[in-house]
């Protein structure tokens, strides 16, 4: 799509810094170009490939991912590799580099219910919470219709502990319900429209989710595009048109606004480790981002992905050899 907006030689520019990008290798300095990546600013690669404000907004926002334009006078390195994880991502999956579960995010759960079950764990559903129980300052179970369901650890988000969080914004979400695909998109059934902050004179930028049929959300023909953005006015429905003309006509719209909570709690003492409440973002890096700080917070180190490659090679490797 941006292409489309580009002239002849900004295409030409913008290719040649893909072209870098893709061939910069951290660990190899002559791929580097003359550029230090622990020390030349993005702002400064930018400009090393004449690129123009308008792809420097799309770049930065809809490829690397960042929300605020601050990592433009940070060392180039992680941007590179975060524009380098989404092409490469794009050349695995072909049409996106996103990945979406069929019948919706409620499968994730699922998957995770099946997963700790194998390693487990109880499932207790539809069940009341009435009470964390704390002994000497640190979380001994929960209780619920009377029983107490014991832990040594408690993970919750902000709805439990409203004595634990502190409130750190808002969010508007607008679900709409289509009978088209979103225009300029080659009637693509599903995407992912990010909206950067620059364009729209704002400090936020605003996204759009789309989905269809194609992954048993929606009934044929129907399409669901859910828009978001963090609050900044008081007028939350105005901030959200840009997104919101893009998909006209709208049959059917559900506004909500929350309030956005962080832990004022860390965890250390009391054993309870609180998450973020959901951001406006709707690519989950944010999410994933939480999840590793709550994992951290938890046993103290990093979580370690390359052991659990390893781990994963004992297991299956073995299987598919028999």
């Amino acid at each position: 799509l941006v292409l489309g907006l580009m002239g002849l030689f900004e295409k030409r520019r913008f290719r040649k810094f893909l072209v870098y990008v893709a061939n910069f290798d951290e660990n190899d300095p002559r791929t580097f170009e003359g550029v230090d990546p622990k020390k030349t600013t993005m702002r400064d690669v930018y400009k090393k490939f004449d690129l123009g404000q308008d792809v420097i907004d799309f770049t930065g926002h809809a490829l690397a991912l960042y929300r605020t334009d601050d990592y433009l006078d940070q060392p180039c390195q992680e941007t590179i590799n975060r524009i380098k994880l989404y092409s490469e991502s794009l050349a695995r999956y072909g049409k996106s580099p996103y990945l979406y579960p069929l019948y919706g995010l409620g499968e994730l759960p699922q998957g995770f219910a099946r997963l700790s079950a194998i390693y487990g764990g109880t499932y207790m559903l539809n069940k009341p919470i009435e009470e964390i129980v704390i002994e000497n300052g640190k979380v001994v179970g929960v209780k619920s219709e009377g029983e107490v369901a014991r832990c040594k650890q408690l993970i919750c988000d902000p709805s439990y502990v409203s004595d634990r969080v502190t409130k750190v914004g808002q969010v508007i979400r607008v679900i709409c319900i289509l009978s088209h695909p979103i225009k300029n998109t080659n009637d693509a059934n599903s995407c992912q429209i990010i909206i950067p902050q620059n364009q729209v004179n704002r400090k936020s930028d605003i996204y759009v989710c789309m989905i269809s049929s194609a992954h048993n959300v929606a009934a044929q023909g129907k399409y669901i595009a859910i828009a978001s953005t963090t609050v900044e006015t008081a007028d939350p429905e105005k901030e959200i048109k840009p997104a919101l003309d893009l998909l006209e006509p709208i049959e059917q719209k559900f506004v909500s606004i929350s309030d956005l909570f962080a832990p004022t709690d860390l965890g250390t003492e009391s054993q309870i480790f609180i998450s973020r409440t959901y951001d406006a973002t709707t690519h989950f890096e944010t999410t994933c981002d939480d999840i590793k700080d709550i994992y951290k917070r938890m046993m103290g180190s990093e979580f370690d992905f390359e052991e659990m490659k390893r781990k994963k090679n004992d297991i299956y490797g073995e299987e598919e050899q028999q």
